[in-house]
């Protein structure tokens, strides 16, 4: 059986020397971007932390003593290869933020329990491979942002929708059935995540593939709606060498 990457191994002190005071003096453990293939275990230590970043790495699995960070209130799994949630994930009632996007989750494979986290404002699902969402997701009372984009959703439960505060829901390429509701969120919609600016060399050869493709597709679409701009156009005293590019600019207004 071939074996895969061996990873990254986290030490406690390597952990300890990654907690950083977040903006609001929360104890923050970043440990995204670090290779990591497994859940290093030595971070049960550090369960007091308010908030933990995994993100950006090849996470297949998040272990049930998950439960043990009871006071975090901001979880980020997101770009890892996960393929399941633990039913304990319920069990964290202090959580405001989860991002588990860019991630291998199936609809089967997210936990019933979910629900239970009724004090989520964020929930950001997107680039998975799911194909229907629970509607026990409905019984997330105070959830503000709703992030659905790039799954293969036909449809989307009235009782997510009519979630009482929720203000923005990105559900954008999505093969929906009905077009209305396609239209729905083609316009309205604002992504909720981050955005984290890399450069090509940190990118894998997949995810580089489909940065480039994603940038060719909006080059195009810019080339195909852009209007003939009602500016007079100097190109050659716009160039960064040319000497006249200050003394013309007032030209241009």
């Amino acid at each position: 059986k071939a074996k895969g990457p061996k990873g990254t191994k986290i030490t406690l002190k390597i952990a300890k020397n990654s907690i950083r005071i977040s903006f609001d003096g929360g104890r923050r453990l970043d440990l995204s971007k670090m290779g990591i293939t497994t859940f290093p275990n030595c971070i049960l230590k550090l369960a007091d932390v308010d908030e933990l970043d995994l993100s950006r790495n090849m996470l297949k699995k998040i272990p049930s003593s998950i439960q043990k960070f009871q006071k975090l209130r901001w979880l980020d799994l997101h770009s890892n290869q996960l393929e399941e949630l633990p039913e304990e994930i319920g069990t964290l009632q202090n959580l405001f933020y989860l991002n588990i996007c860019d991630n291998k989750l199936t609809t089967k494979s997210l936990p019933e329990e979910l629900n239970l986290l009724k004090n989520l404002r964020i929930l950001n699902l997107g680039l998975n491979c799911l194909d229907s969402i629970p509607t026990s997701l409905g019984a997330l009372n105070e959830l503000k942002e709703l992030g659905l984009f790039d799954n293969a959703l036909t449809t989307i439960p009235n009782s997510v929708k009519k979630l009482p505060k929720l203000k923005k829901l990105n559900a954008k390429r999505n093969p929906f059935t009905d077009s209305t509701e396609q239209e729905e969120y083609a316009d309205s919609i604002k992504r909720i995540d981050k955005l984290y600016l890399v450069q090509e060399k940190d990118l894998c050869s997949s995810c580089l593939r489909t940065c480039q493709y994603e940038r060719d597709k909006l080059n195009k679409l810019k080339d195909m709606t852009s209007s003939p701009s009602r500016k007079l156009s100097f190109p050659l005293l716009l160039t960064p060498n040319s000497s006249a590019k200050d003394n013309q600019e007032w030209r241009l207004k």
